[in-house]
């Protein structure tokens, strides 16, 4: 990240959940009017927009802007699949930083209600899809490699759904926010693709979170308890996977993007306070945690039984219930993610807050395409007021 200090001045989201009677621009505005008062600013002073979205209708970015009161200003639209939001974070802040604009809003909104009944549905072009390969077959086969590979009980996975899903029990905004499941519910739920079960894999789900962009100045008196500090901001696209590579698709693209975001932030992994990572199905968080340096390789399932990513403990992972409990309307799902570690930072989380965070991971990937190691992945360091 080259030129002005960035920051994040206000976030929003919607509730999440299956709101199929709903307008996808509605769940969007309630997350846009949300940020922006939150900012501070008014939307007048709003001079462009990024916007996430997989499965939006033509010109979706529009529709949204414009029915928010915000038509006019340059609105671009991202699809990266569930890292489109966090792409528009991304994209959001390298535009202020470069000084093309001043004030940007990040917006993420999907609504899979409409779209699909089961899982969605892989391209029927790619080898995956032709052979029926959806995202929860994908990460089973991963999983069943990760319990093959380091000897791990598959009640481990589950533990990670007990964390979660405790966590989400917690959010008034999660998709799943009843009673947490124990870790025999988990396990005995219905059988998705083996060893994963249903409370292992996220709800399909509808909702919108936003984040308004800013330059961030540290000597400034407005807003100084609120404004939280990008201090960096990686974005990669997968490269091509083939079956000379030795570790789990995507886990290269998190590893290496993970390493250039610590080195621009000049931070280590053991600085991060609280952390949102992609954990669509429970090994994912897992895998995801190997990448990113929280664990050695074999060793991340151990981390929730231990209590060490959980509420209370040393490095707490998915605060909000992650995607397993807060749900995964795929491109809101990164600036969901923003908007519970601004909370965090701030001190504003309620009864899930992290005690003293300062520091903040975020880390979205999205995958799909046949042949490649991830579609896309962001990862985020941020620093809270007065820290």
């Amino acid at each position: 990240m080259t030129g002005r200090r960035v920051g994040i001045a206000g976030v929003g989201t919607s509730q999440f959940g299956r709101f199929p009677d709903r307008r996808v621009e509605e769940l969007a505005w309630e997350a846009i009017i949300e940020a922006i008062d939150d900012s501070g600013f008014a939307p007048s002073e709003i001079d462009a927009a990024f916007v996430g979205s997989v499965f939006g209708p033509p010109g979706l970015a529009n529709r949204v802007l414009a029915g928010a009161g915000l038509g006019g200003i340059p609105t671009f639209k991202i699809e990266a699949a569930c890292a489109s939001g966090t792409v528009a974070l991304h994209e959001a802040q390298q535009a202020v930083a470069s000084g093309r604009y001043e004030r940007v809003i990040a917006v993420g909104v999907e609504q899979l209600s409409t779209q699909f009944a089961g899982p969605i549905v892989p391209e029927l072009s790619d080898p995956e899809g032709r052979a029926g390969l959806a995202m929860p077959a994908l990460y089973a086969l991963q999983a069943s490699r990760y319990l093959q590979e380091f000897n791990v009980d598959p009640e481990l996975l589950a533990e990670v759904a007990v964390k979660n899903k405790a966590h989400g029990a917690l959010n008034p905004r999660a998709h799943l926010s009843g009673t947490p499941p124990t870790r025999a519910e988990v396990l005995e739920s219905r059988p998705i693709a083996g060893p994963l079960t249903l409370l292992q894999c996220c709800p399909m789900s509808d909702g919108a979170g936003a984040a308004v962009i800013t330059a961030f100045d540290p000597s400034s008196k407005l807003n100084a308890d609120r404004h939280v500090e990008i201090l960096a901001s990686q974005f990669s696209s997968g490269p091509l996977w083939t079956s000379s590579d030795t570790e789990p698709w995507g886990f290269q693209t998190v590893e290496r993007t993970a390493a250039r975001a610590f080195a621009e932030a000049g931070l280590a992994v053991k600085d991060v306070d609280v952390f949102e990572v992609h954990d669509a199905f429970t090994i994912g968080e897992i895998l995801t945690l190997e990448a990113i340096g929280v664990a050695a390789r074999g060793e991340g399932a151990a981390l929730a039984p231990s209590g060490h990513t959980r509420l209370g403990g040393p490095q707490p992972v998915n605060p909000s219930g992650g995607l397993l409990s807060r749900g995964h309307p795929l491109g809101s799902t990164g600036l969901a993610q923003t908007a519970e570690l601004v909370w965090q930072l701030r001190g504003e989380a309620g009864e899930r807050q992290v005690n003293g965070a300062r520091i903040a991971l975020l880390e979205t990937m999205g995958g799909g395409a046949a042949g490649v190691d991830a579609n896309a992945c962001v990862i985020a360091l941020l620093r809270g007021p007065g820290s």
